[in-house]
């Protein structure tokens, strides 16, 4: 099993999570970051740490945001990994919570 980093994290792109990551699992694009569900050990450190509540096991994942495990996985071979955490964008807190956010997806 993997954890998932979902809808909510578009734009927020806290990083509390990546910095109690034992494995470095974390992978980060322009305004969003993937687990690679390969290097995800389901330790669960990463998901109470996350303060837009955007990660998930992949066994709780909501049926409605299931594509973004594929999505993580693609996403991660493709990003660099981050390993230690960074400032949020100055307009996080703007669009935490705010629904549909995958058009916003940068790659």
């Amino acid at each position: 099993m993997t954890y998932v980093v979902t809808d909510n994290c578009i734009k927020c792109k806290y990083t509390d999570c990546v910095e109690v990551c034992p494995v470095d699992c974390f992978h980060e694009g322009p305004n969003f970051l993937a687990i690679d569900p390969d290097e995800c050990i389901d330790c669960t450190l990463c998901e109470p740490e996350c303060p837009a509540e955007a990660i998930y096991s992949e066994d709780d994942l909501p049926d409605e945001m299931s594509h973004f495990l594929e999505l993580n996985a693609e996403l991660s071979r493709q990003w660099p990994v981050l390993t230690e955490m960074k400032d949020a964008p100055e307009d996080a807190q703007d669009w935490d919570g705010m629904p549909n956010k995958l058009p916003y997806l940068e790659r």
